[in-house]
């Protein structure tokens, strides 16, 4: 059965962080959804030609290489040729973030990282690579580039327009933190709530196909029994599931990389 933790709206589940996503996408599986909101602006790639000589700056909260590669890399396809990424991995921390205590110890971790990147004088902007955005509010707080964060970006994009949306994800523990920032950012109106895939985190990171069947059903589930018209993949590192699954399902999915990289672009063209 699909995990699922009791929401206000629908009694729907709980979202996190940290699990590289998968690989290719299998035959596109259909879910039902308003055709009208499949397509928006919020797909659209994003672009910065203006960046040739600065970098942007993902760091990625949690001490994984690999997935700060992986990262790295979808947010160097999203901004395109002309905006370089430079992928940071912080010192100290798990290699996965699936619990809030790990998600306070980030934050410091995740300052650290930005302001040394700062200090280079050739960073843009910053990305936070993480749902849960550890050390984002610091980060703005202490330094004077643009810096976005992962679930800010994509829930907003979620919710633009007025559309309802949930998020599909794999760490339980993170259900009322995801609840909290939903709320934070005022779009609790248009949250149908959060669906789990049933398996515990660290097993799917070693098991992209059964990553991508999950978090399909959590998607499913969203959709078919809460109301989502549009989904959000919850955790950066299941940013190569989020992308597989725009494939695998016609509901709106939103992946957090891009989305913040939409963001950014927004804010270096004002």
């Amino acid at each position: 059965m699909l995990g699922s933790v009791a929401t206000p709206t629908n009694g729907a589940v709980p979202g996190g962080d940290e699990v590289p996503g998968g690989e290719e996408a299998p035959s596109r599986r259909v879910l039902p959804t308003d055709p009208a909101v499949q397509v928006q602006r919020g797909d659209e790639p994003a672009s910065a030609p203006w960046l040739t000589s600065r970098h942007i700056v993902l760091i990625n909260p949690n001490t994984s290489a690999a997935t700060t590669a992986m990262m790295t890399a979808i947010a160097q396809r999203a901004l395109g040729g002309g905006a370089p990424v430079r992928g940071v991995t912080v010192d100290r921390g798990p290699g996965m973030l699936t619990d809030p205590a790990a998600l306070r110890a980030a934050a410091p971790e995740v300052l650290t990282a930005g302001l040394r990147a700062t200090a280079r004088g050739d960073c843009a902007a910053l990305l936070v690579g993480a749902f849960g955005d550890p050390g984002l509010a610091e980060l703005r707080a202490a330094t004077d580039v643009p810096v976005v964060g992962l679930g800010e970006a994509a829930l907003g994009e979620a919710a633009a327009h007025g559309t309802p949306f949930g998020v599909a994800t794999t760490t339980p523990l993170l259900a009322g933190a995801i609840a909290a920032r939903v709320a934070a950012l005022g779009l609790a109106d248009r949250y149908t709530g959060l669906r789990l895939t049933t398996d515990a985190p660290e097993r799917l990171s070693a098991d992209p196909e059964s990553l991508l069947d999950q978090l399909e059903h959590a998607v499913r589930a969203c959709v078919e029994r809460d109301g989502a018209r549009a989904v959000v993949i919850g955790g950066g590192p299941l940013g190569e599931a989020a992308e597989a699954l725009r494939v695998r399902c016609a509901v709106r999915i939103v992946a957090p990389i891009p989305a913040a990289c939409r963001a950014l672009t927004r804010l270096l063209r004002r």
